[in-house]
């Protein structure tokens, strides 16, 4: 399957993640809406909405760059309706902005704890409300109609929320979401599904964290590979799942990474927070099955 004329709705697409998912869709000839703040590049932060837009109409696609914060319900009531308009509908939503702050509670302002769970929950869910009408109207004339949260699986271990209470809270409002709708759209042939990286990703945001990551990260190619593997999966059957990156694209055949790497032939990558032992250990299998069919038999 191809994405091939589905219109695309991506809150952060000016740069990072949301940037590379909509590359990766323009490849295949789609039409992007590019929803964001950003219009004048940034010190710390390169990428404008118009930047992306002109990557994306040379990748292939047609791009629709919108100015709009998701915290802004009139906002997103417009942009939606300005894709709707332009591109005759919405066919997949990808929740991608995100705020990030891995401090403790003591140390989180009241503003910070504002801004990340309006943003990454509360943002996801006012998207995700004023989409579904149109996603239906997707689902009806037969276009696979997904919606996507860049969000971790809901593992409800300690270690996870006592570092950084606040940010665990706001990225799980996210997957709290996901689950919920992959009941609630399901009626509809809606899918609704979590992507989560097994590694850090080199972007922007990270490297204003620490600078030093990034060379034990990977490229943000990786979450768009496979975000267009999910994508291309049949919307009433493949829904509810929290997937991360790597093992998706290994459960679809896939076995070179090393080119997602920021530096190739970096062997000592740095997990991604909010990954559990049991994903590792699946990682670890599928590759051990992988070598085991390249090697020649005895």
């Amino acid at each position: 399957m191809s994405l091939k004329d589905r219109v695309l709705f991506i809150t952060g697409a000016s740069r990072g993640i949301g940037l590379a998912i909509a590359l990766r869709a323009a490849k295949d000839g789609a039409k992007i809406a590019v929803a964001a703040k950003t219009v004048e590049p940034l010190p710390t932060l390169p990428g404008t909405i118009y930047t992306a837009a002109k990557e994306i109409e040379k990748a292939g696609g047609k791009a629709l760059p919108l100015v709009c914060d998701i915290r802004d319900e009139e906002a997103v009531k417009a942009a939606i309706n300005k894709t709707v308009q332009t591109f005759g509908g919405i066919d997949i939503v990808v929740n991608n902005a995100s705020a990030i702050s891995l401090t403790d509670t003591e140390s989180t302002p009241l503003k910070r704890y504002n801004l990340m769970n309006e943003i990454n929950a509360r943002g996801t869910w006012l998207v995700t409300k004023y989409a579904i009408p149109h996603l239906i109207e997707s689902a009806q004339k037969s276009r696979n109609p997904h919606v996507m949260a860049i969000s971790p699986p809901l593992s409800m271990k300690q270690k996870w929320f006592s570092p950084h209470v606040a940010y665990t809270m706001s990225k799980f409002g996210m997957s709290m979401s996901i689950l919920g709708w992959s009941g609630e759209l399901k009626q509809y042939g809606i899918a609704a599904n979590a992507l989560w990286p097994l590694t850090a990703i080199d972007t922007a945001a990270l490297n204003i964290l620490d600078k030093s990551i990034a060379s034990k990260a990977r490229k943000p190619e990786i979450m768009a590979d496979a975000a267009h593997v999910v994508f291309i999966q049949d919307a009433q059957t493949y829904t509810g799942k929290f997937d991360i990156d790597e093992l998706v694209l290994r459960e679809n055949g896939q076995t070179e990474f090393d080119h997602y790497s920021s530096v190739p032939g970096t062997t000592d990558l740095l997990p991604d927070i909010f990954i559990d032992d049991e994903v590792f250990e699946r990682v670890r299998q599928l590759k051990m099955q992988a070598e085991r069919r390249r090697s020649p038999r005895l």
